[in-house]
């Protein structure tokens, strides 16, 4: 009865380690958004090439998909919460780096580019010792919560980080750097204060690591259809169906609204996404998840056609917050899912796994949203898109049919094993 209001927010929330690790998360994911966007305007206000941010996009992802996969190994064999730390403290190192380099007179990308992949190597590090701790840290009936807590603290994120981002830059790229170099150590610090506890011995964990260790979370998610569909579709959404990439272009040359409106632009989708997390932290999603899951697709991509064609600042940032509000819904249904079906013991291997499928497709994405504007047209590569979302929510009730049979999502076990007791304490990272 301590914090009363809390619960209002999430009973989760109640959790003084998942209270410190939601801070982490959202410091860590504060920070990186106000890199993203400080670096895009800086780079298109060099050069004004949407190639080069896609090339941003592609600095990014190329750490997560050499690291991502041999860091879920160590997520699952270290202390998450050790791992997860000094990932935090990489992303200081990666602000300061930027900080300098604004402050450079060379106008050369190739800094940016590095740096970039620095911030990359940060998500690849930390991302997939972070999305493991929270089935650990609460009690199996607060999963739902936790998981929802989870998304809203990355939607937050996407508010706070690219409006401050926008409205700072105006003043000095270097005050943007140095607040992002701050929230990273305050959230390292978060994390070192979580309690540690003993993980739990698991037989079938190897003693050393070895080649077939490292793939077995790939092998889980390949043989687990309900898990592989999920993940395997917003891969594909966010890598056809994202405009974030472009939005330096819509601001500066199409919508003309600056470095501030940029900043609003990107915070759009994570207002509807922070709408969308309200009403389901009170109202959870009790049946039929898997036809919303496909029917909330299909809304996104219908609103990323509407944002592609608007030349209408409060059009298009409408069209944005209802892209997050579908987004934050889907993210619901497939994190949830990917929580529930996964083993603890392989929970960092998946999230690897998931992370280069989703997070990391966000760069990937990125790098194809630059490549298709500067061949066909900014306009045309982001209706494309939708239209491309939009078919693809319609083919995956035959692909993929275990994620459309989806009903209750608290029905899911983790595959191959029993389900965990209600109110049952989990092994600590």
């Amino acid at each position: 009865m301590r914090r009363p209001r809390l619960a209002h927010l999430g009973p989760a929330l109640e959790n003084r380690d998942f209270r410190l690790w939601w801070l982490g998360m959202l410091g860590m994911s504060t920070s990186l958004q106000m890199l993203e966007v400080a670096i895009g305007w800086e780079v298109y206000a060099q050069h004004s090439s949407p190639l080069d941010l896609g090339w941003i996009g592609l600095a990014e992802f190329a750490p997560m998909f050499v690291l991502a996969i041999p860091a879920g190994h160590l997520a699952d064999r270290l202390s998450r919460r050790r791992v997860f730390a000094i990932a935090l403290l990489v992303g200081v190192a990666v602000a300061a780096g930027l900080a300098t380099a604004s402050r450079s007179p060379v106008s050369s990308v190739l800094p940016y580019l590095a740096l970039a992949g620095g911030a990359g190597t940060v998500m690849a590090i930390g991302t997939p010792a972070a999305r493991a701790m929270p089935p650990t840290l609460v009690p199996a009936a607060l999963l739902p919560s936790a998981m929802t807590l989870r998304s809203i603290a990355s939607q937050s994120a996407q508010v706070a980080g690219p409006a401050l981002g926008g409205v700072l830059y105006a003043v000095s790229p270097t005050l943007v750097y140095a607040l992002a170099a701050a929230l990273c150590l305050l959230a390292s610090v978060s994390v070192v204060m979580i309690r540690a506890r003993p993980a739990a011995a698991n037989p079938r964990t190897p003693a050393s690591p070895g080649v077939e260790s490292v793939l077995e979370g790939m092998r889980f998610v390949r043989r687990t259809p309900m898990l592989l569909g999920v993940i395997l579709l917003d891969l594909l959404v966010v890598l056809f169906g994202g405009a974030v990439a472009l939005l330096p272009v819509f601001a500066r040359s199409i919508l003309h609204v600056g470095p501030e409106g940029l900043g609003v632009l990107r915070a759009a989708p994570a207002v509807g996404a922070l709408v969308a997390g309200a009403i389901l932290t009170r109202r959870p999603l009790l049946r039929r998840a898997g036809p919303r899951l496909l029917l909330v697709v299909a809304l996104f991509g219908g609103s990323i056609i509407v944002f592609g064609l608007s030349r209408i600042f409060a059009l298009s940032l409408i069209m944005l917050a209802v892209s997050g509000f579908a987004d934050m819904v889907s993210v619901n249904i497939r994190t949830t899912t990917v929580a529930l079906v996964t083993p603890d013991r392989l929970r960092g291997r998946v999230s690897a796994v998931e992370m280069v499928f989703i997070s990391a497709s966000n760069q990937l994405g990125a790098f194809e949203s630059g490549l298709a504007a500067s061949l066909v047209g900014t306009v045309p590569a982001v209706v494309g898109g939708g239209v491309i979302t939009i078919a693809i929510a319609l083919t995956w009730r035959r692909l993929f049919p275990a994620v459309a049979r989806i009903d209750r999502l608290q029905e899911i076990r983790p595959a191959g094993e029993p389900g965990p007791r209600p109110g049952r304490e989990l092994p600590q990272t």
